[in-house]
């Protein structure tokens, strides 16, 4: 079973890698091996504009995400009664099992009744950041959350003890032991940014189409091999990213365990 499973979802893959090198414009007819259809992307400025926005939005959104998003994990973890604790939670809470959609609406409801209302925001790349901001701060908040939980918070008030201030004794013994959650909590709002589609699409005005609402717009016009080329640019791209990471992370254990047996 769980071969057919691997099959199931690696078999796909490796067949859109291979017709995004067919010669022919119909899909599903091999008509040889080219690459002109990576040529032609290349040189797709509504592809490039989309791919250069959701780049943007990504890391705009995975910062500010990361920094709110620890700043509620710290409110929750270390103030343990305060005067609307359950709000917040509630709130943090509530885009994890929100379906999208509905995510979608209620926030195009809010910047239309803004504009009416303040005149700002328009419809376009500040809608999309606030409105991703929005969902990836709770994925930020749990995993952050999760992590300050195993700390010992004993290791800040001696350091406090010792005469630094709280932020000083945050930054020297708390945020370097939650800094993998940081990171993990960055690249999942990055790649949650980045492959969000029907948020953006309630979102989103003139001039502001993401990658994703390209690609749906293609493929809703019928697959074409050009789609079959950012696909397969993607997959390179997210498997070289997967490939760095395990060595990164093979590497800091092989070192240490090095440091562990050269300090016994």
């Amino acid at each position: 079973m769980l071969c057919v499973g691997i099959a199931v979802l690696y078999i796909p893959i490796l067949v859109l890698i291979a017709y995004s090198f067919n010669a022919s414009a119909l899909v599903t007819v091999w008509g040889g091996f080219s690459t002109a259809w990576y040529g032609e992307l290349l040189h797709n400025p509504q592809i490039l504009d989309a791919a250069w926005l959701s780049l943007k939005i990504g890391m705009l959104v995975s910062t500010a995400a990361v920094i709110f998003g620890t700043l509620a994990a710290i409110a929750l973890v270390r103030f343990k009664v305060f005067y609307g604790r359950f709000l917040l939670t509630g709130m943090v809470n509530a885009p994890l099992v929100m379906p999208e959609i509905i995510t979608g609406i209620t926030q195009l409801l809010l910047f239309v009744s803004m504009l009416h209302l303040l005149g700002w925001p328009h419809r376009g790349f500040v809608t999309i950041v606030i409105a991703h901001v929005v969902f990836c701060t709770a994925y930020v908040t749990i995993t952050v959350q999760s992590r300050l939980v195993s700390t010992d918070h004993s290791l800040e008030e001696a350091a406090m003890d010792l005469g630094s201030g709280p932020l000083r004794a945050f930054l020297d013994t708390t945020l370097p032991l939650i800094a993998p959650a940081l990171a993990s909590s960055w690249l999942l709002s990055f790649t949650l940014s980045l492959d969000d589609l029907v948020i953006s699409s309630f979102v989103s005005g003139p001039g502001a189409s993401t990658l994703p609402m390209i690609i749906f717009s293609k493929v809703k016009l019928g697959l074409s091999p050009d789609v079959n080329a950012l696909a397969s640019i993607m997959i390179g791209a997210v498997g070289a990213c997967v490939i760095l990471a395990g060595y990164l992370m093979r590497r800091n254990e092989r070192q240490r365990v090095v440091d562990t047996y050269r300090g016994s």
